[in-house]
């Protein structure tokens, strides 16, 4: 973060005022609840088929206004025609009736295993459980964070403070994460919850650009999901100025991709791949895409060889304008790592650094592929992660 307004701070969504949650979670299966009065935007997946959840929380986002948050995981709820409909607005139903509120007012969220319907007996068992418990605490934000996961191995917080506005997010995520999300028309699913007093319009308008830069441009697999869902939700109760907002909550955005990212299924490194000095911003956030989900660049990095033929190839076929006047280097995102920057081409001249390239990998979990095309100002970004032996474990392993 470069803007002195704005400073991470060590809450999660228990941070904002008035909201209240709580979660399970028992073997694979969760439950987890959040209530709060504001109103909310979201994005959703952009795959031709789209998980029950997402169809009922795409319309009801519609109407802006926003009382409660119901999320189960275990179970996508996907690929389950009009049973799955009708559960998913069931669990609207339910959380609708404990607020005395409209259903409309409700958002649903599912994330697990597609084609099987929901075990709705379960979901209605614990959900007085989980509503009884709600709170304003660390530990029910934690509680809730934990109930929403699948195969993470980790929990994905991540909040900020602009001037005395908070921005806070939980996520959710480790494979199936190339989101490609748009306004409404192993899951990705993020809610992130704010204090600032901004219109509709102006959070949808602010989530769609940082989701653009940060979610939109994460890769685990290239598999965009069923239920793919960033949740915005408002309190409306701190002025700040919109362009500090948007960057605080890129801030949020980008940082919650990256811990996805960095629990991509068996990955033991996350990279950022920035692409620079590209015909367009278009082509260049294409290259570094490109670059990221390659396969080979990905189980190079895991083997720690600093093979740049393989992301010389990626940009080949990304189908961009290229020259051979290519400039790539590895950097260091912690600046007191021992090598900060190694060169492996000057402007298409080999530099004969492959070794210390690969030693500089075997000793970092966290770096940047920079490009540097030079044949105009586009600018792109992309992040990925490594792929392991045990993404394919367990890949194969997942069931029910």
């Amino acid at each position: 973060m470069q803007n002195s307004y704005i400073e991470r701070i060590d809450d999660s969504i228990n941070a904002i005022n008035g909201l209240k949650c709580w979660g399970i979670k028992e073997g694979k299966d969760g439950l987890g609840v959040v209530v709060c009065d504001g109103i909310a935007a979201g994005v959703f997946t952009t795959n031709r088929i789209k998980a029950a959840p997402v169809i009922v929380t795409s319309e009801h986002i519609k109407k802006g206004s926003f009382k409660g948050l119901i999320v189960n995981s275990g179970n996508a709820n996907a690929f389950t025609g009009k049973k799955g409909i009708e559960n998913a607005k069931k669990m609207a139903k339910m959380l609708a009736s404990k607020l005395s509120c409209k259903e409309e007012e409700i958002a649903v969220c599912s994330t697990g295993v597609i084609g099987r319907q929901l075990d709705m007996e379960w979901i209605e068992e614990k959900f007085d459980e989980v509503f009884s418990n709600i709170e304003n605490s660390r530990k029910a934000a934690r509680n809730f964070a934990k109930a929403i996961t699948t195969t993470d191995r980790f929990l994905k917080e991540y909040a900020v403070k602009a001037r005395d506005v908070v921005i806070a997010g939980v996520a959710k995520g480790a494979g199936m994460i190339n989101p490609e999300m748009t306004l409404p028309t192993a899951t990705m699913l993020a809610f992130i919850f704010t204090d600032a007093k901004l219109s509709k319009a102006e959070m949808d308008e602010a989530l769609l650009k940082a989701v653009e830069e940060s979610f939109n441009v994460a890769t685990v697999d290239g598999d965009t999901s069923t239920n793919d869902t960033v949740l915005l939700i408002s309190t409306e109760e701190k002025e700040i100025e919109f362009d500090l907002f948007s960057e605080a909550l890129k801030e949020v955005c980008f940082q919650l991709a990256k811990m996805i990212v960095r629990d991509g299924e068996g990955a033991t490194k996350v990279f950022e791949v920035h692409v620079r000095n590209a015909k367009s911003d278009e082509e260049a956030k294409k290259a570094a895409k490109a670059i990221a989900n390659s396969l080979l660049v990905k189980t190079a990095i895991f083997g720690c060889d600093a093979n740049w033929g393989r992301i010389i190839a990626a940009l080949g076929y990304s189908g961009i304008e290229l020259t051979e006047e290519i400039t790539l280097y590895f950097e260091s995102v912690d600046s007191s790592a021992e090598a900060k920057r190694i060169y492996l081409l000057e402007k298409g001249q080999q530099t004969g650094l492959e070794l210390e390239a690969s030693n500089f990998l075997k000793n970092t979990d966290d770096f940047r592929i920079i490009v540097e095309l030079n044949v105009g100002n586009g600018e792109g970004c992309a992040i990925g992660c490594d792929l392991s032996y045990d993404y394919v474990k367990l890949n194969a392993e997942y069931t029910t």
